[in-house]
């Protein structure tokens, strides 16, 4: 659908699950895809996320009460669900939703919570579980459409911190600033390099003559909330605690190659070393892929993308058989420049940079080993670099 018919769809489910069309508006806010970093976030290194051109659209008009109601077209049999501005508490039976409470009650923190209710429907078109963040998707999207809604005094990088403080404090998964970031700051045609540790950043075209950026999604369903990824950043804060007794940093993302090396042993627990290391190098792939890039060398990004994937798979132990599969294929391939798992991992998908003449040869070939291995099917997606959140006129 396009982006027209979809504002038409959500007015008009509106009307007919709320009963009124005065006064509603209709926003969107992105999904994301990052090219490399992964897992960096919350070890104070760097990241090269990029906004999409899919995320979450939402129809939403205030109220002269304190009710709060959703309704999603991606969960219709769920119906509408209700809480209050006095009820902001997580719950299982609150299911999605605990995504855009989860962003009144950060602003209830700030002492902004809005002084009346809201109606909301939202439709995404981010693929359920592919790990292209449609959570943060969904809590950018409320955050800004809140700040035009009640005139609140708040940056997109605000929205950003909010999302990431929600999700972890409301929601329960402890994931850094990245998926918030990209999609407040997005920006067409460009990837954010972005240093997490104090949210400076700068914009890096991505010219890809001749290539697409393909994504892979496993359908594997996964919840990060549920998986080790909390387990993952505690044993990192955990090996940072223990550099620190001798080293003056404030993240992994801190140390030097030859830091690290030279202060590994520190870490007792092998695992603990791995996480650690993987945190350290992913971090310097990172930055070394950004001037990669801005020299215009795209062989070596995508080699970059490889090793990334290698460490995620190898130290940090977040990829499992299925992106495993994905990526594997994918580099046998003439004319995939890079490969990779993004996102959380366990499940989810890879990222890649596919010369044009390659693609259908990639989607056939990748798509018909990874049936046979897994028994069921991938799916793929060529997506374009779009900008951050927007009311949709």
């Amino acid at each position: 659908m396009t982006e027209q018919e979809i504002k038409k769809e959500l007015l008009a489910k509106f009307k007919e699950v709320f009963g009124y069309d005065n006064g509603v508006k209709v926003y969107f806010a992105p999904g994301r895809v990052n090219l490399i970093g992964e897992h960096t976030d919350y070890n104070g290194g760097h990241v090269f996320p990029c906004a999409l051109t899919i995320g979450t659209y939402g129809a939403v008009a205030k109220r002269d009460d304190k009710k709060i109601r959703f309704f999603s077209l991606n969960f219709e049999k769920i119906g509408v669900k209700e809480t209050s501005l006095s009820d902001l508490t997580p719950s299982d039976e609150a299911g999605w939703t605990n995504y855009p409470k989860g962003i009144v009650w950060a602003l209830e923190k700030r002492g902004m919570l809005p002084d009346t209710g809201f109606d909301m429907v939202i439709f995404g078109n981010i693929p359920n579980g592919s790990g292209l963040s449609s959570s943060a998707s969904l809590e950018v999207l409320t955050g800004f459409i809140l700040r035009d809604l009640y005139g609140l005094d708040l940056t997109n990088i605000d929205l950003a911190v909010i999302g990431q403080y929600s999700e972890n404090n409301f929601n329960g998964c402890n994931c850094g600033i990245m998926d918030q970031f990209a999609s407040a700051m997005g920006k067409k045609d460009n990837a954010i390099f972005l240093d997490t540790s104090d949210l400076s950043y700068e914009y890096a075209p991505i010219k890809l003559a001749g290539a697409k950026i393909i994504i892979a999604n496993t359908n594997k369903k996964h919840k990060l909330t549920d998986s080790q990824y909390n387990a993952r950043r505690q044993m990192c804060e955990e090996a940072l605690a223990i550099f620190q007794t001798k080293l003056d940093i404030k993240g992994l993302g801190d140390l030097s190659a030859e830091e690290f090396e030279a202060n590994k042993d520190m870490l007792k627990d092998p695992d603990m070393q791995k996480k650690a290391k993987h945190a350290v190098y992913e971090n310097i792939r990172t930055k070394d892929a950004v001037e990669a890039l801005k020299a215009g060398d795209i062989e070596k990004f995508g080699k970059l993308m490889r090793q990334s994937h290698e460490s995620l798979r190898d130290d940090y132990d977040v990829t499992g058989i299925e992106l495993d599969t994905l990526a594997e294929e994918a580099w046998k391939i003439p004319g995939v420049i890079g490969s990779r798992m993004t996102g959380g991992g366990f499940g989810g998908c890879t990222v890649s940079i596919v010369k044009d003449e390659a693609i259908e040869n990639f989607k056939e070939t990748v798509g018909k080993k990874y049936l046979e291995k897994i028994g069921y099917e991938a799916t793929f997606y060529t997506v374009e670099i779009g900008d951050g959140p927007r009311v949709i006129d």
